[in-house]
């Protein structure tokens, strides 16, 4: 199976298994095995890094809690939290998608439920990050 390479400075060790003509990889948080789809391949970056990079546990992170948004059932990617504050919601697309205003609105309005001081709305090869302030949305370039 032909993985593109991410924009992550570091490398991480996945694990895989084949199951007739599909591929899986493990989830560290759910400890289970999942269908490897290129989302799947972005937002496994993401676990990874802050998992071993950042040093958080396990139980910090939630991946694809259902929301409601609007009356329809909505499910986020990945939230980071703190003492089981939200801190950092991660939005992934695959890579082959473009990260536009629109998907950056669709983050956004998944953060006025959830409540996340940062967001990032990523596709693997391009990070778009910002914090929340005073009613608005700050973009920066983390160091």
């Amino acid at each position: 199976m032909e993985l593109p390479k991410l924009n992550f400075q570091e490398t991480f060790d996945f694990k895989f298994k084949k199951d007739k003509d599909k591929f899986f990889i493990y989830d560290l948080v759910r400890k289970t095995y999942l269908l490897l789809t290129p989302e799947e391949w972005v937002r496994q970056h993401w676990v990874h890094y802050y998992l071993t990079v950042k040093a958080y546990s396990p139980s910090a992170l939630i991946t694809e809690k259902k929301i409601l948004l609007n009356g329809l059932t909505k499910r986020i990617d990945l939230l980071v939290t703190e003492k089981t504050e939200p801190i950092i919601l991660i939005e992934c697309k695959a890579p082959q998608i473009k990260l536009t205003e629109k998907t950056f609105e669709q983050t956004a309005r998944y953060n006025s439920i959830i409540g996340a001081k940062e967001i990032i709305l990523t596709n693997g090869m391009q990070h778009i990050n910002a914090y929340y302030e005073n009613g608005q949305y700050l973009f920066y370039k983390p160091e």
